[in-house]
């Protein structure tokens, strides 16, 4: 079996824990203003891979990922355009007892049989998900994306009733998912959630802007400079509830 992938990070360290052999699909659904892989939207892009040929690259890395306590994180993109891939992929590292992660934006979810079978199927070999959740508000969330995000949010739920472990990870672009109000809400759905191990805030960076003039996009928040560690930290604060808001 064979899928289409952008590329292969071999020592990753910020994509679940330890160190995380890094595979980033191609397709995907939403349109983030911020996205530093763009280049990853167009499923057509990237380049034809097995799953042999990611297994047997895998094995040469198998002693560090193992002593850190690290695995396999397929990110994208988005990784669930991919999911019959994606169960065999698994089944294989499975065999090698490796940690196995998905990193979602969970932006192509759809209740129904077609999506939810073959779903339920990788989840038996899937470890964790890291979900990347932008917005609370719907209508500030389809312009941050492009979408709605009814579907991100059944997501989110979906797992939780599965009882699959969970790291929420939320962007903060500052004067766009940085608002007082937005950061309670989110903490509010989060606290109803009975699967989340971790909550990460990734401050948003300008790295990938050069790939949005490559491909003759427009990058929409070239004014917007990273938030400082004091943001961070206050964002972090109330969404795990340790700053109450008035």
């Amino acid at each position: 079996m064979k899928t289409r992938i952008h590329s292969i990070e071999t020592c990753g360290t910020v994509d679940g824990p330890g160190l995380r052999y890094i595979v980033f699909t191609q397709g995907c659904l939403l349109r983030c203003q911020y996205c530093h892989n763009p280049d990853t939207w167009n499923v057509r892009g990237g380049r034809d891979i097995t799953v042999s040929e990611i297994i047997n690259d895998l094995k040469e890395y198998l002693p560090f990922l193992k002593a850190s306590g690290g695995g396999i994180t397929v990110s994208g993109g988005e990784p669930l355009l991919h999911v019959p891939f994606l169960i065999e992929l698994f089944k294989e590292c499975k065999k090698l007892g490796v940690h196995t992660t998905i990193d979602s934006s969970g932006g192509c979810f759809h209740n129904h049989p077609a999506f939810i079978q073959p779903l339920e199927e990788l989840l038996k070999y899937t470890d964790l998900v890291l979900l990347d959740l932008k917005l609370i508000d719907e209508k500030r969330h389809k312009k941050l994306t492009g979408m709605t995000n009814r579907h991100i949010l059944d997501f989110a739920q979906y797992l939780s009733d599965k009882d699959i472990p969970v790291w929420i990870r939320h962007v903060l672009v500052p004067g766009v998912t940085d608002r007082e109000d937005d950061l309670a809400w989110l903490a509010d759905f989060i606290k109803t959630l009975n699967n989340v191990k971790k909550v990460e805030v990734l401050p948003y960076h300008q790295l990938g802007m050069y790939k949005w003039e490559a491909l003759g996009l427009k990058y929409e928040l070239s004014h917007v400079d990273p938030p400082n560690d004091e943001q961070v930290k206050h964002a972090y604060d109330v969404l795990m509830g340790k700053k109450v808001l008035v």
